[in-house]
């Protein structure tokens, strides 16, 4: 059974408390998807300079956001860890050169939890959670991601968990997409159907409004595609799910490479 690598982004907090096409879509997915061994996420809200992975046996919660509604933080997501995974994970970037390092108590945070909740509500399947570094090239960042391609043949999804439009100083009170934000998603999307690396490496300075799509504040959001994408290197086939908008700007997309 070989899994896709996915790039899910995570919108909004809030997106766990509601019920819209794209939380629909999510759910329908994880029913229509092969149920995984494990799964792994890349995760925007834990950038970190050193690749850092979890190897807990159980994983806490994490509320890793304010001024939200109270019933936000009485939300838990169960799921189990998997130190197996973590150390063929680890055996994985450290025979590529690339030291890792295991953490315990940290907890899943709203990157990972909230998509998982949405698709795999029981929370029976064991995850692992792991660092981007926003500070990498896109090339370093997907040669991070080839590491584990092999995995996806053994029944493990590797998710990529962003945003690929992420600007929250742009963000307003409307569902229809800003110009600029839809035209950047649709060079995205011709660059990832015709897997140009050359481009796509290059987004800062080819994509339409990239600075706005992508600011410098806000590249950890970006860059799990790249370590999704790199998963599935050896077949470089791109489809994309889904696609909306929240808040003017916000993208709501999924991307599967097979």
């Amino acid at each position: 059974m070989t899994l896709p690598a996915l790039f899910i982004a995570h919108g909004s907090p809030m997106m766990a408390l509601e019920d819209n096409e794209y939380t629909r879509f999510l759910e329908q997915l994880g029913r229509e998807l092969p149920t995984p061994r494990g799964i792994a996420v890349f995760s925007a809200h834990w950038d970190d300079p050193d690749q850092r992975l979890t190897e807990d046996a159980e994983h806490g919660t994490m509320h890793d956001f304010y001024g939200f509604p109270e019933e936000m933080y009485r939300i838990t997501y169960p799921a189990p860890g998997s130190a197996e995974l973590a150390a063929q994970i680890r055996k994985r970037f450290e025979s590529n050169n690339l030291h890792a390092k295991a953490e315990t108590g940290r907890g899943l945070d709203h990157g990972v939890w909230v998509i998982l909740r949405k698709m795999y509500p029981d929370a029976n399947i064991p995850v692992v959670a792991l660092s981007v570094d926003s500070k990498r090239s896109p090339h370093e960042q997907y040669s991070i991601g080839t590491m584990l391609s092999d995995l996806r043949e053994e029944g493990i999804l590797i998710i990529g968990s962003g945003g690929l439009v992420h600007n929250l100083r742009m963000v307003h009170e409307s569902d229809e997409p800003d110009e600029w934000a839809a035209a950047f998603d649709e060079w995205l999307a011709e660059q990832l159907t015709e897997w140009n690396l050359n481009h796509l490496f290059a987004f800062d300075k080819k994509a339409p409004h990239a600075s706005d799509a992508v600011p410098s504040y806000g590249r950890e959001h970006f860059v799990p595609l790249f370590y999704a994408m790199g998963a599935a290197d050896n077949g470089r086939k791109a489809k994309r799910l889904f696609q909306s908008y929240q808040y003017g700007s916000l993208s709501l997309n999924c991307w599967s490479f097979e």
